[in-house]
């Protein structure tokens, strides 16, 4: 029988235009609730795709640091995730919650 070669599902593989990002972006802040590490993780698809090494240049941050607050198990500052999204081009833009 042949072997299956399987890999890790990468979303960031799947990030190729602004539209995407914005669209998988306010998907995962819809769906996270109270849930911050959902919406941290998604900016870090979002850099993966983007490039890391070049939103550590934009927001003055470590890459490294960068990784652990955006891989969704670190506890970014609202100011980390208000200066990443600022580099990536993105922007929170507030409306009134829909209750069903």
């Amino acid at each position: 029988m042949a072997k299956i070669k399987l890999r890790k599902w990468d979303a960031a593989e799947y990030l190729k235009t602004e539209e995407d990002m914005v669209l998988y972006l306010q998907a995962c802040m819809d769906e996270a609730g109270d849930d911050a590490s959902l919406i941290a993780a998604a900016l870090g698809d979002i850099a993966h795709a983007k490039g890391m090494t070049q939103l550590a240049k934009d927001t003055g941050l470590g890459r490294e640091s960068l990784y652990k607050a955006l891989s969704g198990e670190g506890n970014p500052s609202f100011s980390t995730i208000l200066k990443v999204m600022h580099a990536l081009g993105l922007k929170l833009e507030p409306q009134p919650a829909t209750h069903a």
